[in-house]
């Protein structure tokens, strides 16, 4: 094939997203270097896949041993911090064998990083720094500075679909969606194990089209059904909740925040029932990762951690509707 037929070979990303791109990543290290947080590096390449049931590991083979990319360098990250116990950063690609689309690429790059010391809602105001440091670098100054807003995942599905999502059943969010003409998947059934999916469903049904779609959106306090690895504690309203938070830029999802738990026990319990999750849904079950939950019994200091998808992040400083236009190659280049 000459050159001329191959339109592939070359970048659908613009010169002056590109440019962007490289002022994001200087100013996101001059950030954290005025806040005294370190780089670090920490292997892409794993043992171990996610327990997560939401998510899939791309495998590899190093000789004759399977091995994973990582979905994120979260394990790695607080098995140093355990030792270290210094606020770390990291900036680094990450995989996930997901859907492609104009928000998703099997590639992508991440920012995590990690504060000892720090709550849930510090860490937030630290993200909302961040962005509005980095606003200017991709926007005109006529664009002005970013809007933030703040609600609870309570208060979000009591104003726009109409139910405590810590009461609920999931014959409950049922009629509610039917309530509001929302299309049911096919599957979805009324029983009880199925109220997280019903959650996240109305989520991204009713409840993020609602967000103001040039805002970011801090949604905070989910379910304690959904902790992953947060803490959980009673809210105001004296209702178990854990103590996650999530970034939306309108309705794309930026960042996945936690104040992160720390007891090794019932860590170990949650992947296992991650993997109970995996199993109903057809998905293999995952190798839990032994020497994170090891670290985490030497002891992991109490802190928060954050990861934000850097190209999402970018695309919503450049308003750029597709996630192809903001990448150097995409997978369809790659």
């Amino acid at each position: 094939m000459s050159d001329c037929q191959n339109k592939g070979w070359s970048t659908k990303a613009s010169d002056d997203v590109l440019l962007k791109r490289a002022l994001m990543l200087k100013g996101i290290r001059s950030f954290f270097d005025a806040n005294d947080v370190i780089e670090v590096e920490t292997p892409l390449l794993s043992h171990y896949q996610t327990t997560d049931p939401h998510l899939d590991s791309l495998q590899s083979r190093f000789r004759d041993e399977v091995c994973f990319l990582n979905t994120s360098p979260e394990y790695a990250m607080k098995r140093l911090l355990a030792s270290w116990k210094r606020p770390i950063y990291q900036i680094c690609k990450a995989f996930r064998d997901d859907e492609l689309g104009p928000n998703h690429n099997p590639e992508f790059t991440l920012l995590e990083w990690h504060r000892p010391g720090f709550d849930m809602q510090q860490l937030m105001a630290e993200v909302a720094d961040l962005v509005k440091m980095l606003w200017p670098l991709a926007n005109a100054s006529d664009n002005g500075t970013p809007v933030f807003k703040s609600m609870s995942y309570q208060q979000a599905f009591e104003d726009f679909v109409g139910i405590n999502p810590h009461q609920v059943t999931s014959l409950q969010c049922y009629q509610a969606a039917k309530a509001k003409n929302v299309d049911i998947p096919c599957g979805l059934t009324t029983d009880s194990y199925e109220l997280n999916a019903w959650l996240d469903w109305l989520l991204t049904q009713l409840v993020l089209p609602a967000f103001d779609q040039s805002t970011f959106t801090f949604l905070y306090d989910y379910p304690a059904a959904q902790c992953s690895l947060a803490k959980v504690a009673m809210n105001e309203q004296q209702i178990l909740v854990a103590r996650r938070f999530e970034l939306f830029y309108g309705q794309i999802e930026l960042a996945n925040g936690f104040h992160e738990l720390t007891d090794a026990d019932e860590q170990h319990r949650r992947f296992k029932l991650e993997n109970t999750v995996r199993k109903h849904s057809g998905k293999r079950c995952a190798r839990i990762d032994d020497n994170f939950i090891a670290a985490l019994q030497f002891g992991l200091p109490e802190c928060s951690g954050v990861a934000i998808g850097l190209d999402r992040l970018l695309m919503a400083v450049t308003q750029t509707p597709n996630i192809e236009h903001v990448l150097s190659f995409s997978w369809k280049r790659s």
